[in-house]
């Protein structure tokens, strides 16, 4: 039998679909993690504990979920949810729904997340995204650019906070500050999300995602921040997967 949850490395993921995790998430944190995310979480503790504050944690990697048949083939993922197709998915389904999310959109570019707030209202035919702000470099640093983010956040109308400056920058910050936005019942760490949705990045071709080739796609398009990222930093995460299924593997924060 299919458990609710599929553990990879010391990262809980929940097993489910799309539609239900549209129908499940009506309030907290929810997370996508990668195979990037997967690393940081072996060298960065307070990553791993504001993972731990998740109320959603779904697979983001094709990668990760194709080698889950491997690991665990009676208790597989069921699917690959990304942050980039989930995000619209949630502002499609709320936009239908009348007492539906209002979300802002904390991250890009001064250009790019006007862009995809007005495309994304424009596909949903709807003002689901109520407010958006390009936060300046080392905002997270600063108690007065996070003074003047948390007033724009809690002044738009916002019930749900989608924001995309990195990880795991983004998990951080929404774990630091999310008290001092009780108006804000949902949080979406969406990474690039925000760029894909102005078209500033392209999406891989299906057939490349379906292979597991979309971190191949992503790095042609971003070879000097992305390379040694993909090809370097993250190349452990087999040696850790090997350990897991020979069952020798320690979560190096129990």
């Amino acid at each position: 039998m299919t458990s609710s949850k599929v553990k990879i490395l010391n990262v809980e993921m929940d097993n489910l679909t799309t539609e239900e995790l549209l129908q499940r998430y009506h309030q907290g944190l929810l997370v996508t993690p990668n195979i990037d995310h997967l690393i940081k979480l072996q060298k960065d503790r307070d990553f791993y504990l504001c993972y731990q504050q998740a109320a959603y944690t779904v697979c983001d990697s094709r990668i990760l979920y194709l080698l889950s048949r491997l690991l665990f083939p009676g208790n597989a993922l069921r699917a690959q949810i990304t942050g980039s197709d989930f995000f619209p998915a949630f502002c499609e389904y709320h936009s239908r729904i009348p007492s539906g999310a209002k979300v802002f959109l904390l991250g890009g570019t001064d250009e790019s997340v006007q862009i995809a707030k007005d495309k994304i209202n424009q596909k949903t035919n709807s003002q689901i995204v109520v407010g958006a702000y390009s936060p300046p470099f080392g905002f997270e640093k600063s108690e007065i650019e996070t003074g003047k983010i948390i007033d724009l956040i809690r002044n738009s109308g916002a019930n749900a906070l989608a924001i995309g400056v990195g990880a795991p920058k983004q998990e951080k910050w929404i774990c630091s500050h999310r008290e001092k936005m009780p108006e804000i019942t949902r949080y979406l760490a969406i990474g690039a999300t925000i760029e894909f949705e102005s078209g500033n990045l392209q999406r891989a071709p299906k057939w490349m995602t379906r292979m597991g080739l979309e971190w191949l796609f992503r790095l042609s398009q971003e070879p000097k921040r992305l390379a040694k990222r993909y090809l370097v930093e993250d190349m452990p995460v087999f040696f850790l997967l090997a350990k897991q299924r020979l069952g020798i593997y320690r979560d190096p924060w129990k």
